[in-house]
């Protein structure tokens, strides 16, 4: 049995690369060991079969961030679990090549309640980090919140500019009918808690609670607890 080698320097006497690209091809998911995609370059081998894809490209593999429809009862900061291969929309058309390290080092970013449902983002991205945490509180989010109870002339008022949350004050928000039953919201710096508040300074209780938009990015059809990714150059 010959002595266990890095995959990346199997892949360099297999190529004639350089060692740097041979890390490259093989992190971004175009080297097989025995068939199997395997994207760590430390990756140990012997006598193993190794392949290179034939369509394989020298890229660096960037970071991924994934839109998520996340279940009520799903704790926001918990919902990087439910994103696994079996849970990806099967017909995603962002034009992101799948990796399997695209689902490892996920951070859940911009806050949802727990009992809510809805749009749900996920990132290994620096960059998109900085952008929905430092810019929160100027991107506008969008909810639809079902509610039962009785409606008056004043109800949307209420709600729309209630003072204070939790010795907070409020800016007002735009809120308006979907149908009898459905309110929307077009709401910034929205805080755990706060759309139930308003809407009891309306007299409503809240039913259900889904997220549909986070700035520019939208839930669109994603069904309930699939996955897709953020297509390069779609911005929040």
């Amino acid at each position: 049995m010959p002595e266990p080698i890095r995959l990346a320097r199997r892949v360099v006497e297999l190529l004639g690369c350089s060692r740097s690209e041979a890390e490259q091809y093989i992190e971004g998911g175009w080297v097989t060991v025995d068939g199997e995609i395997v994207e760590t370059p430390q990756h140990p081998v012997t006598d193993e079969r190794v392949d290179i894809d034939p369509a394989a490209e020298l890229r660096i593999a960037e970071p991924a961030t994934l839109l998520l429809h996340k279940p009520a009862g799903v704790a926001w900061q918990d919902a990087a679990a439910l994103a696994t291969p079996a849970t990806r929309l099967p017909d995603d058309d962002s034009g992101v090549r799948a990796l399997k390290r695209h689902l490892q080092r996920l951070t859940p970013l911009v806050p949802l309640d727990t009992e809510a449902s809805g749009l749900m983002v996920l990132s290994q991205d620096g960059r998109v980090w900085r952008k929905l945490t430092e810019d929160y509180a100027q991107i506008e989010q969008e909810f639809v919140v079902e509610i039962r109870g009785d409606v008056h002339p004043y109800t949307l008022g209420r709600i729309g500019h209630a003072s204070s949350y939790q010795g907070r004050g409020l800016a007002p928000c735009k809120v308006s009918w979907q149908n009898e039953v459905r309110l929307r919201f077009a709401i910034k710096d929205v805080q755990p808690g706060e759309l139930r508040h308003r809407c009891r300074e309306g007299g409503l209780d809240v039913v259900s609670i889904r997220r549909l938009r986070i700035g520019r990015i939208s839930l669109s059809k994603l069904p309930l607890g699939q996955w897709r990714y953020l297509p390069a150059g779609e911005r929040f």
